[in-house]
């Protein structure tokens, strides 16, 4: 499945430059105008990755930044015309990963979005943890504490898919596409059957609930 990278960027022209060059190197890209919009899509249907206008209408890109970043590990690459070394430390500082100024060469920006791309598949290739919950994924071990819990296939990579993203929404739309890979048209519930059963066996010595459940949205992996 093709990496989603999210493009939070204000000038059409640069956006659809973006669009297009990354959706030719095989990525699948969505595009927002705004500070504000840019955020939701990030909330609702999180990315991969996320290139980052700093000057953008409303909310600016660096406070897009700290909110994002404070939701979770998404790797986040700001793109700005600002080169003067206080703001990218600024930058730095809200929590992105990368930073490239403009004008930049194509080249250079795909380079850094593999790298960071990489960078985050190596960490999650290892070792995810939330609360007491850690999941290893090369062995596929799940402990909560010290308490080993022992999953199925699906239920192991739906946890997982939890854990890429902690703290925020996921829609049932969103978690049947990456889990099951197609549509089940709105009627099966099981997407509420496996809830059940992580649910049942993470809380199996009476921890507190870690997937909590958002009505009419979907999921979500935070403490109560």
């Amino acid at each position: 499945m093709a990496e989603r990278i999210l493009v939070i960027e204000d000038e059409q022209k640069i956006a659809d430059f973006l669009r297009r060059g990354l959706t030719y190197e095989g990525f699948t890209v969505e595009v927002r105008l705004d500070g504000e919009t840019g955020l939701k899509a990030a909330r609702d249907t999180p990315p991969d990755l996320v290139i980052l206008d700093v000057m953008l209408p409303g909310l600016d890109g660096w406070e897009v930044c700290r909110r994002l970043r404070a939701a979770g590990a998404l790797p986040i690459l700001m793109l700005t015309a600002k080169d003067a070394v206080p703001d990218r430390v600024k930058g730095f500082e809200s929590g992105a990963d990368d930073y490239v100024t403009k004008p930049f060469a194509f080249e250079e920006l795909i380079a850094r979005v593999r790298a960071l791309l990489r960078r985050t598949r190596t960490v999650e290739e290892t070792i995810a943890r939330f609360a007491d919950l850690t999941l290893n994924v090369t062995t596929r071990e799940v402990t909560r504490g010290t308490r080993k819990i022992d999953l199925t296939t699906k239920e192991f990579d739906l946890l997982y898919f939890f854990m890429r993203h902690p703290r925020q929404v996921l829609t049932r739309e969103l978690i049947y596409d990456r889990i099951w890979g197609y549509d089940f048209g709105g009627e099966s519930n099981i997407l509420e059957v496996y809830i059940r059963y992580l649910r049942t066996k993470l809380e199996q010595a009476g921890e507190p609930r870690l997937i909590q459940t958002v009505r009419g949205v979907g999921y979500a992996l935070r403490e109560e």
